[in-house]
C-alpha cells in the first residue's frame, strides 16, 4: 500500500500546479470508482467509517462531500451537517446530540462541521464560555479514543484557505441566487474576525491533533486539487482489498498531516 508523505519543514511553501477541468473530471471519475470500492468492503465488513470536515467559512467543505458521496449508496452513507441547538440540546451533555449520529455497521457518516464547532466559530463568536471551551478540549481526545477502541475509524479533515481565497469566494456567495442558502450573518465576522479563527485553530491542532487521531491539513485555495488529494488521502487510510494503487498517492504539498512547524513556514495559513 502506498504510504502518506510529509512536506518538508524547511523548503519554502510550494506553489500548487493547476490540473484542466477535463484532466480534474477524468481523475475525480476513477477515484469515485476507488470509492465505491471502499464501501463495498464497508458494508461487507460490517465496518464504521466517520468522517470529519472543518474549515473556515468559505473552504470548499459542502463541495468536497458533494463529490465523495456522489455515487455511493444513499442507504450506507450519510451527511451530518447540524443546524444551531435547540435551548433542550443547549443543556444537554455537549457530545450528545453527535453521539446519536455516528456510523452504525456498513455506514459511512461525513460531519459537515462537527463537535469542533466548540473549538472553532463558538469560542471565536463568544457562543460558549470559557469553561464550556476549555471541559471541551480537555475532553474531546479522551472521547474519540473511547471511539475509536470501540470500531469507529475517524479521519479528521481541516481545509485551510488562505484570507484573500476566503474574501474572494465569500464574495461571490452573496451574489449568487444558487448559494444564497449558504449566507449566515456569521460570514461578515469570518474574515474580521482572522487572527481570533488562526488562534482557535491553532490551539484545536496542538490540543487536539494524536497519533490515533491525528488533524490532516488540506490545502484548499485550489477547489479541483484539494478535492483530489483530500480523496487519495482518505483512500489511503481507510484501506480497502483492490485498490489501484498507482492512483493513489496524495501530494504531499497539498495534504498531509498536522506539524507545529507548518504554522510557521507557509503550509498552513497564518
Amino acid at each position: 500500500m502506498p504510504k502518506t508523505q510529509q512536506p518538508s519543514s524547511a523548503e519554502p511553501t510550494p506553489a500548487i500546479a493547476r490540473i484542466s477541468r477535463e484532466e480534474y473530471t477524468k481523475l475525480l471519475i476513477k477515484l469515485q470508482i476507488e470509492l465505491v470500492k471502499l464501501q463495498r468492503d464497508v458494508i461487507e465488513n460490517n465496518r464504521k467509517i466517520l468522517i470529519i470536515l472543518e474549515g473556515r467559512d468559505g473552504a470548499g467543505k459542502d463541495g468536497t462531500i458533494k463529490r465523495i458521496i456522489k455515487h455511493l449508496s444513499p442507504r450506507e452513507t450519510r451527511v451530518v451537517a447540524l443546524p444551531k441547538p435547540s435551548d433542550r440540546e443547549a443543556s444537554q451533555w455537549y457530545f450528545q446530540r453527535y453521539i446519536g449520529q455516528l456510523p452504525a455497521a456498513q455506514e459511512l457518516v461525513l460531519y459537515n462541521r462537527s463537535w469542533y464547532n466548540r473549538a472553532g466559530v463558538e469560542h471565536v463568536m463568544g457562543f460558549c464560555s470559557d469553561a464550556q471551551y476549555e471541559e471541551f478540549m480537555t475532553t474531546v481526545v479522551d472521547l474519540e479514543a473511547l471511539l475509536i477502541r470501540s470500531s469507529i475509524t475517524i479521519v479528521k479533515y481541516y481545509l485551510d484557505i488562505s484570507r484573500d481565497e476566503q474574501k474572494k469566494r465569500l464574495k461571490a456567495r452573496r451574489e449568487s441566487p444558487l448559494k444564497s442558502w449558504k449566507v449566515s450573518p456569521i460570514d461578515a465576522q469570518a474574515t474580521h474576525k482572522w487572527k481570533a479563527y488562526s488562534h482557535a485553530r491553532n490551539a484545536m491542532f496542538a490540543r487536539t491533533h494524536t497519533i490515533i487521531s491525528p488533524w490532516i491539513v488540506v490545502r484548499a485555495d485550489d477547489k479541483r486539487q484539494a478535492r483530489l488529494n483530500l480523496i487519495r488521502d482518505l483512500l489511503v487510510r481507510v484501506t480497502y482489498p483492490g485498490a489501484d494503487e498507482d492512483l493513489l498517492t496524495p501530494n504531499p504539498n497539498i495534504v498531509f498531516a498536522y506539524d507545529d512547524s507548518y504554522l510557521h513556514n507557509g503550509m498552513i495559513a497564518p
